[in-house]
């Protein structure tokens, strides 16, 4: 099996398909490489597609301590697997966990990134939901410490973001529950104290936001609800950044709607390829609704 290795020598499972510039793929907390599959064989005929599994989730290795998750190790992750290929730069594909690692990518990492698509970010990312964020994602790591991953997976699956994958795909749904029910339950208990808990609220970031000037494209559905306001946090402090929603769509948005998903990307990446991607127009966002004042 494929591994690259991380610069604390936990090892890394991917898989990769296709030639050409290279795309890679970070999965959200409920999914892995496996749920990428639609865009690996989609982008996969035109570009150098690659989805890896993050630490906690095998083939990938399970570090035992809780201190070897965090947010800036997810971001470096990526970098670890660009290495491990030789790739200097990739653009950058991340749903939900996924979508902030890409972020903090782009702040820790802007030299190795053609582009930023931030999909399904923005859990706990509100001032006033930070406290309530870390209470359930401690009561989540509970959970799974309690119970195996079958069980967990029955409950977590339900998410008032998740039901609306069932009601659009119950086939590809069931897929996904099962998926999650094989994960590992110390990777997954440790991922969600170790990254999912102490992440950085978007609203901390502000600064790093406003100094990213990466082609960046913000991508949610419109009953992600925990995820619409930081959408357009995201939109108006990134000066390079556009906002895409796609409609009755969850949290999982990549296989809820493949289809949608993979035409916005694509249109993106496109875009960005040609060298045509915009920074916003500063007299865009001045104070007036008209640009008239008296």
């Amino acid at each position: 099996m494929p591994h690259a290795t991380a610069d604390d020598g936990v090892r890394l499972y991917y898989e990769e398909t296709g030639t050409g510039i290279p795309v890679i793929f970070v999965h959200e907390y409920a999914g892995d490489l496996r749920s990428w599959e639609p865009q690996l064989r989609h982008f996969g005929r035109r570009y150098r597609a690659i989805a890896y599994n993050a630490r906690g989730y095998p083939p990938s290795e399970v570090p035992e301590q809780v201190t070897a998750y965090s947010q800036a190790r997810a971001a470096d992750d990526i970098a670890a697997v660009l290495d491990h290929l030789k790739l200097d730069r990739a653009h950058v594909v991340g749903l939900s966990m996924g979508g902030f690692a890409t972020l903090h990518f782009g702040f820790r990492h802007p030299d190795r990134t053609r582009s930023l698509t931030v999909a399904g970010c923005g859990y706990g990312a509100e001032k006033g939901q930070r406290e309530k964020f870390r209470a359930e994602a401690e009561a989540i790591a509970a959970f799974i410490a309690a119970n195996d991953m079958t069980v967990f997976a029955e409950k977590y699956a339900y998410g008032p973001t998740r039901v609306q994958f069932e009601n659009n795909d119950p086939r590809g749904f069931a897929e996904f529950k099962r998926y999650l029910a094989e994960h590992s339950a110390p990777g997954s208990h440790n991922t969600q104290l170790g990254v999912q808990r102490e992440r950085p609220s978007l609203y901390d970031l502000i600064d790093d936001m406003r100094a990213l000037t990466l082609p960046t494209l913000v991508l949610t559905g419109d009953e992600d609800w925990p995820c619409l306001n930081p959408a357009i946090l995201m939109k108006q402090t990134i000066p390079s950044a556009a906002l895409a929603v796609m409609p009755n769509c969850g949290h999982t948005i990549n296989i809820e709607d493949p289809d949608e998903f993979n035409r916005i990307v694509g249109a993106f990446l496109a875009q960005v390829d040609a060298g045509r991607w915009p920074q916003r127009d500063p007299r865009a966002m001045t104070g007036s609704i008209t640009g008239i004042k008296d």
